[in-house]
């Protein structure tokens, strides 16, 4: 008897190709270096507002599957530390077993490589964020075989467009922060964040200072990066409802399960949570917990499967989703974007301006922010390829 999934198969991978991007940026992400922060020997810096550590450079990797009918697949997973472990994990682990699956499979072989690591460390972190870029590229390749958009292999369109949120202020003094923040809101942005890591004057100052530069009506949220303890985090955000916070962001320690549903039911404005889980089982308990109102899955982490997996279960839970935008030439945020809008309860994309806008140039498609809104990708797949010009940048390793 012949195997019907091989008579009836769309195409077969045949290669996968790994690739470290690394993009050199004038200013580092979140702003000019602060008192005490430099860029170490291998390129990356410490902020001491919230104790992470950063690129000085816009690092990813990218994943390129190819099919036998010739049709490629593109991914892209968060590479913005030590992105050859990474790559490491897909080459050596991943991409031998995915060779001669069919990408009309992509959340089996999703399942199929999460279950590979079940005992050795499965859970989260760089194997997570591997599997999410290989699953990004099947997607893409599924799309480009079947010439079907990733939105419509998700069940349809519910948006045309996507309202976006300006993130970030990178400049070093409040006054310029401000400035630009009135800036976005002439360009027809209605909504930005700042970051308290780089907030020097203060968390509450710079929310009043804001708010009076950019007047009412316009959405202001705040991400404290983890810094805090559930009842400093609470006293906090109270002292700045009153300047109409929209929302605020990861509070606390992010394995804090108590802290963070404490602080949910302790303030009165929507916490959002979530772009460092990468599984429905971490979103699961915290859905359970009414620990927030707004999820920010981030896809560079979960990949396609999981992220769409994620808003259905938000679906369920009412709550909203407000997806996570982190440093990508621009692959997985078309991803994101294309993934998003087959979901429901989306009031915004995040717009990481200072990477996404000057990383267009590595990337063809029809994809863009602006007037508030972004452009969707259009084609089949993730409806975004890089051009030649992305070649310029791979890191040797």
């Amino acid at each position: 008897m012949k195997d019907h999934r091989m008579t009836n198969r769309l195409d077969a991978i045949t290669s996968i190709e790994t690739f470290i991007i690394d993009i050199p940026r004038e200013v580092p992400y979140l702003g000019p270096l602060r008192e005490g922060e430099s860029v170490n020997a291998k390129g990356y810096l410490v902020r001491k507002g919230n104790r992470s550590i950063y690129p000085a450079s816009d690092l990813s990797v990218v994943i390129k599957i190819t099919g036998e009918s010739g049709k490629v697949g593109w991914g892209e997973t968060y590479g913005i530390a030590a992105p050859e472990a990474v790559k490491a994990i897909i080459d050596n682990l991943l991409a031998p077993v995915m060779l001669g699956r069919d990408p009309s499979d992509a959340a089996v072989i999703h399942e199929d490589l999460y279950d590979l690591m079940r005992v050795r460390g499965f859970f989260g972190g760089y194997y997570l964020d591997a599997l999410a870029g290989l699953d990004i590229a099947c997607w893409d390749l599924f799309g480009q075989v079947t010439g079907l958009s990733v939105t419509q292999l998700l069940g349809g369109k519910r948006h045309d467009r996507l309202p976006a949120y300006v993130s970030g202020l990178p400049r070093a003094t409040l006054k310029e922060r401000c400035d630009l923040a009135v800036e976005w809101v002439g360009k027809g942005f209605k909504a930005i964040k700042f970051a308290a890591a780089v907030s020097d004057d203060g968390v509450v100052a710079e929310m009043a200072a804001l708010r009076e530069a950019v007047g009412d009506g316009i959405h202001l949220m705040v991400d404290l990066h983890w810094k805090f303890e559930a009842s400093e985090a609470i006293r906090l955000i109270r002292k700045l409802e009153p300047y109409d916070l929209y929302f605020a962001e990861a509070p606390c320690q992010p394995e804090d399960i108590e802290g963070q549903t404490r602080v949910a039911r302790g303030i009165g404005v929507p916490l959002a949570l979530g772009e460092e889980w990468r599984t429905t089982y971490e979103y699961r308990p915290r859905f359970e917990a009414r620990a927030m109102g707004i999820i920010q899955p981030e896809i560079g982490h979960t990949g396609i499967t999981e992220f769409a997996r994620i808003g259905v279960m938000a679906q369920a839970f009412h709550t909203n989703i407000i997806p996570h935008a982190s440093i990508s030439l621009g692959l997985f945020m078309a991803a994101s974007l294309v993934s998003t809008a087959a979901l429901q309860r989306v009031p915004y994309h995040e717009y990481q301006h200072s990477v996404f806008d000057r990383n267009l140039a590595f990337t063809d498609g029809v994809m863009g922010c602006a007037d508030g809104y972004y452009t969707l990708p259009e084609g089949p797949g993730i409806g975004v390829r890089p051009n030649d010009s992305i070649f310029n940048y791979i890191r040797k390793v």
